[in-house]
């Protein structure tokens, strides 16, 4: 009777040591899954995170190129602005002298003028 209960009792502690191991298992594949679970919800974030970096490197990357384009396309409008003022004061040079060569000419015009009347006046009458 005695060595019966034991039996029955190393039986029933091998019962639930298979149990206990069952469960034991059980539990590391569900905190197997739990982990790998967070790890790829965590993942997720991380990879839109990373794809979302990208977008603003080659965002950055064209805003950057634009802007050196305006820059330049700005320095080639400065650069014709600059030689159509040039050209305006070059224009307004040759019309100023222009305007004097004239003035200089109508004074040589009226002194020629006054001279050859003044010759023809006083010539003698033949």
């Amino acid at each position: 009777m005695l060595l019966s209960m034991v039996k029955d009792h190393q039986t029933k502690q091998a019962v639930k040591k298979e149990i206990q191991e069952i469960k034991r298992k059980e539990a590391c594949v569900a905190a197997n899954q739990l982990t790998q679970a967070l790890v790829d919800h965590l993942n997720v974030g991380v990879a839109q995170a990373y794809l979302n970096q990208k977008k603003l490197d080659a965002e950055a990357k064209q805003l950057h190129t634009s802007a050196v384009n305006f820059s330049k396309q700005t320095q080639q409008w400065l650069n014709l602005v600059e030689n159509f003022n040039s050209a305006l004061k070059e224009l307004g040079d040759v019309e100023n002298w222009a305007k004097t060569i004239e003035n200089e000419i109508k004074v040589i015009t009226n002194a020629l003028e006054t001279v050859y009347k003044h010759s023809q006046e006083n010539l003698p009458l033949q």
